[in-house]
């Protein structure tokens, strides 16, 4: 047994690496967006009703907070997409070295980021 290291080791000693983060987010996000499906149904139905419900959902998503949930679950989105994307590559057989699997995973971030803030740009330009 080697003393430098804990004997029972627990989260708040261990710095996360990056694909324990990724992962911990993926599975969160999955649930993000099974939430926002079910908000995606509310806002099928408001339509399918009439205008008045539609016109009180629509009111609902432009205040700050709909606005915030909107700009989440579209993080939400794109971060599960990537890393989607990233575990099929993994599924063929490639990048599975400490600095290729690191270098992928900041991609995600960074990718989900950019097209997160580009969506929401030409969102708001238009």
């Amino acid at each position: 047994m080697n003393p430098d290291r804990p004997v029972s080791p627990h989260l708040q000693i261990y710095r996360w690496p990056l694909a324990m983060v990724i992962s911990i987010l993926h599975r969160i996000t999955g649930a993000a967006l099974a939430a926002g499906a079910l908000l995606l149904v509310v806002l099928l139905v408001a339509v399918a009703a009439d205008p008045a419900t539609y016109g009180m959902f629509k009111e609902y998503l432009l205040t700050g907070l709909g606005q915030a949930f909107l700009i989440l679950w579209m993080l939400a989105l794109f971060l599960h997409l990537f890393n989607g994307v990233r575990h099929l590559v993994f599924d063929a057989g490639f990048g599975f070295g400490i600095e290729a699997t690191r270098i992928s995973g900041i991609m995600v971030l960074l990718a989900t980021v950019v097209l997160t803030a580009a969506v929401w740009l030409v969102a708001w330009l238009y």
